[in-house]
């Protein structure tokens, strides 16, 4: 609850005490409450996740059943970045578990990641949109130094961006996602910079089965990097 949640309580109760004493409004008081601080330390993974689950830095709090800051391994070998949550990860509070989840998760094994084992797995905004639809720039800015943050703390040695939302957004560009696929190119988070491959999102797969050879060319590329062959 934020300190105007709890000033809103506050005043509501002296208008119940009132009515129930003297039947007369008095007058209004003011109270100062100190925004309650995150249990766990915020720069960790962790306390990241804590400040993402009770955000309300933009519309998509309103609706969200539970928010889904990212799951997988600290100092990944690689980083997947989607665009944001669906309804199973907004039941579950956990990125990539539906059907394009599971996908994505057959996808990492045939070229030996996991979130288990090797693997960080986040979106670029943490709640899910309404009907899935695209997230407003809006949405994404506030949700930007979140990933940001995440990016320079888990400092993945690879970022493979899994559709035209998130690699658009993070790239700042508008080309479509068949001309940013298929090539490496870089990431600028800080003074960092990061590798970085863009990939068809497995949900298009699901959808388009035409997609399915160049996102396995874009597997090939990425395990060549990674074993370095």
């Amino acid at each position: 609850m934020t300190s105007a949640d709890k000033q809103k309580v506050a005043q509501f109760l002296d208008l119940t005490a009132d009515y129930l004493g003297s039947g007369y409004k008095s007058e209004k008081k003011e109270y100062t409450f100190n925004q309650s601080q995150p249990k766990t330390d915020p720069n960790t993974i962790e306390g990241i996740a804590e400040e993402i689950r009770s955000c309300r830095n933009c519309a998509l709090c309103e609706k969200r059943l539970n928010a889904a800051p990212g799951e997988g391994v600290l100092q990944p070998l690689v980083m997947v970045i989607g665009e944001g949550p669906g309804e199973d990860e907004d039941k579950q509070g956990r990125p990539f578990v539906g059907k394009a989840g599971q996908l994505l998760d057959k996808m990492l094994e045939s070229i030996g990641l996991s979130r288990t084992t090797n693997t960080f797995i986040a979106n670029v905004v943490k709640c899910r949109p309404p009907n899935n639809r695209d997230p407003y720039p809006e949405e994404t800015n506030a949700c930007s130094h979140f990933l940001e943050r995440q990016i320079s703390l888990l400092k993945p040695k690879f970022i493979l961006i899994a559709g035209r939302v998130s690699a658009q957004t993070l790239l700042k560009t508008t080309e479509s996602i068949g001309k940013l696929r298929g090539k490496f190119t870089e990431l600028i988070v800080g003074n960092d910079k990061y590798p970085l491959l863009v990939t068809y999102h497995p949900a298009a797969l699901l959808r388009n089965e035409d997609y399915k050879r160049p996102s396995w060319e874009d597997l090939k590329l990425l395990k060549s990097k990674l074993t370095g062959e």
